[in-house]
């Protein structure tokens, strides 16, 4: 019994030991600065604000990813791959691309049909299907807003 209990005690003490050596290890500054990510500022309210200010569902896609993507030859579908909630799909190859945004859109083939899934280049709404399937060509980013949005 007695060796037990030194054996207990040799142990606590080596743990403790091994414990108090190891601490000022860990408490020193590696003098690496802390890792910040960038600013994503969007023009969701037709103003440039960072986007963790405003109060709407926002997926931006900066201008390098979008090279990368543009430079394989990809249309305006390769959204449905890269931002969440979002279906782009079309019967037609690149022509009438149908976009979905949380489920709703339209799946009718009428080019007058209202559209509730707009494209806005430049400030221009392109309602027509016709207009949404031409390549995608010299943008600086892309911002995908989720729910009711005006276009004033």
């Amino acid at each position: 019994m007695t060796t037990n209990h030194s054996l207990r005690a040799w142990l606590g003490a080596s743990a403790m030991a091994l414990a108090a050596a190891i601490l000022p290890a860990s408490a020193q500054e590696t003098g690496e600065t802390e890792a910040r990510l960038s600013t994503v500022t969007v023009t969701a309210q037709k103003i440039e604000e960072n986007l963790q200010d405003v109060p709407i569902s926002i997926t931006a896609v900066s201008d390098e990813k979008l090279d990368v993507l543009k430079s394989s030859g990809a249309d305006i579908r390769f959204l449905s791959a890269r931002v969440p909630s979002v279906i782009a799909e079309s019967s037609f190859g690149r022509a009438f691309p149908r976009f979905y945004i949380r489920g709703i859109g339209n799946t009718d083939f009428d080019l007058n049909a209202s559209q509730p899934v707009s494209l806005v280049y430049d400030d221009v709404p392109y309602e027509n299907p016709i207009l949404k399937g031409y390549p995608v060509f010299d943008l600086d980013k892309v911002e995908v807003l989720r729910g009711p949005q005006g276009t004033l």
